[in-house]
């Protein structure tokens, strides 16, 4: 093993109330939609990529205008994320801390672009994270943003912890092991490493 890879949403910080509060600010005043969207339901499509998420939230609408929302959607939730920013999970801060010391550490997440930039500065965790992709930037799948990742920082051997089957199938696609963070908003009943607390990467790496 030569790195490690993160997901965000559900591995790193939970910021399904923040999220919620700007994506129904943007639905509000951009849109007539009889629509107020709560924490719980939208947390279920956290890891999905921003298409899947648009059809799976906006179906009354047509594509484009779909997708044009979700845009503002996003624009909103990063300047409110700035002032309202998620909340660690238990243990990420001195972990990231303690393996950064001995691992280059990288993140690959579905979101939009900026995302990881503002939970970065917002979580202080910035300095020890070498560098991230997101598919705001590849538009690619997961797997492949992974594989993309690992060819531009030359890594051969990363391991991937994240909190979905859809991570679990992007490592598949990546031939990279996975490790199952079970506390965030997934389920993936054949993950065969995984943690219930963020800080058992410690022992387990």
């Amino acid at each position: 093993m030569d790195s490690i890879i993160f997901d965000v949403d559900g591995t790193i910080w939970d910021s399904t109330e923040s999220v919620a509060k700007s994506w129904n600010k943007a639905i509000q005043e951009n849109t007539d939609l009889d629509l107020i969207l709560d924490p719980v339901s939208l947390s279920s499509h956290f890891g999905k990529t921003m298409t899947e998420i648009a059809d799976a939230i906006f179906p009354m609408l047509p594509e484009d205008d779909r997708m044009r929302l979700l845009d503002l959607c996003f624009e909103t939730e990063n300047a409110y994320l700035e002032d309202h920013p998620g909340a660690l999970y238990e243990g990420v801060a001195d972990t990231i801390k303690e393996l950064s010391l001995r691992y280059p550490l990288y993140i690959v997440s579905n979101c939009q672009c900026g995302y990881i930039e503002i939970m970065l500065k917002t979580t202080g965790l910035a300095p020890y994270i070498k560098d991230h992709l997101c598919y705001g930037e590849t538009r690619l799948c997961k797997g492949d943003t992974i594989r993309m990742l690992m060819e531009k920082n030359r890594l051969s051997s990363p391991v991937y912890v994240g909190d979905t089957q859809g991570d679990a199938d992007s490592c598949k696609r990546a031939d990279i092991p996975f490790i199952f963070a079970e506390y965030g908003f997934g389920s993936v009943p054949d993950a065969s490493v995984r943690i219930q607390n963020f800080s058992e990467l410690i022992k387990i790496l």
